[in-house]
């Protein structure tokens, strides 16, 4: 992890650090949510450190109020943190408080006693099914060389067809979907718990395109994608292309890879397909996770009954 001036004293820093590595490792979390909640961390003692009048130590977190926790947000809040950061970071403090408190360093009642930030209701934005099916064919890609083109559609088919998230994507081996025969694919996602999915036959045959274009050996140990020189296949790159495809076809800032994820879970909804089962299929823990999207089917069907009904 990148080092960083940390405002506290060293027991504090101590005790921080070997929570951000039980998060990894023990928790499994993603690095993303542990370099955020780092940094919501870091922030915190940062405030704390002019709130109690130098670089606070354990003692001085040992019995935070409501009240500390409350300056904090508002503090946030005003440097232009929406409710969803502000949320994150109630939790991060949480975590770690409760890190502490079963070791006997701390009292995590305060910080359980604040209600978090209300959160803005946003559905999900999918995209048509003309315009998915458009963005994951391999004609569709606007890559010169015909390698990456192909795997730009391999990857993106994989999105839209199995609603993988784009890490699990970029993550799969290269013995993953070697075969034909091979339509389910086992896939391992956030909190390292692993799920079956089915592969469609257009997937296999983008992905069996791709392995016959790729001009790098694809080692069954090794990563499935790779990028223009060989190494892994950055996320960030299938993210700019598929901003070239959004620009070429005038698709809002919303058509991004995830949203080929919430098209598949919009998509299997509105043919019928149940919430467990997509559930499942995309990995949720919750089911309340998954029911946004009868939100999005709702919002679609009173969309289309308003343009169409001669009354509405």
């Amino acid at each position: 992890m990148q080092e960083f001036l940390i405002p506290a004293k060293p027991d504090l820093q101590a005790a921080r650090e070997s929570w951000l590595k039980m998060l990894a490792r023990e928790r499994r979390l993603s690095p993303e949510t542990v370099e955020a909640y780092e940094r919501d961390t870091r922030q915190f003692l940062h405030f704390l450190t002019g709130h109690c009048g130098g670089s606070p130590g354990i003692s001085d977190i040992a019995n935070l109020r409501p009240a500390d926790l409350r300056g904090f947000l508002a503090a946030r809040r005003n440097a232009g943190a929406g409710a969803r950061t502000l949320g994150r970071g109630l939790a991060g403090i949480r975590s770690l408080l409760r890190f502490l408190e079963r070791r006997g360093l701390a009292n995590a009642a305060g910080a359980a006693a604040l209600r978090a930030p209300r959160q803005p209701k946003s559905l999900p934005k999918p995209l048509t099914a003309s315009d998915a099916k458009h963005i994951v064919s391999i004609e569709g890609q606007l890559a010169e060389e015909p390698w990456i083109a192909a795997r730009n559609a391999a990857v993106l088919t994989l999105l839209y067809g199995s609603g993988l998230r784009i890490s699990e994507a970029l993550g799969l081996a290269g013995a993953d979907l070697a075969s034909a025969a091979d339509t389910v694919l086992r896939v391992t996602g956030k909190g390292g718990k692993t799920r079956l999915v089915p592969v469609l036959p257009v997937a296999l045959r983008a992905i069996a395109e791709y392995r016959r274009l790729c001009p790098y050996h694809l080692d069954p140990k090794g990563l499935l994608f790779r990028g223009a020189r060989g190494g892994p296949l950055n996320p960030a790159i299938v993210q700019r292309d598929m901003a070239k495809l959004r620009s070429a076809l005038n698709l809002p800032d919303t058509a991004t890879p995830h949203a080929l994820r919430h098209s598949f879970a919009t998509h299997l909804l509105g043919r019928g397909g149940d919430l467990r089962t997509i559930q499942e299929l995309l990995g949720h823990a919750s089911l309340s996770t998954t029911q946004i999207y009868t939100g999005v089917d709702t919002a679609r069907l009173l969309e289309i009954y308003e343009s169409a009904h001669p009354r509405a």
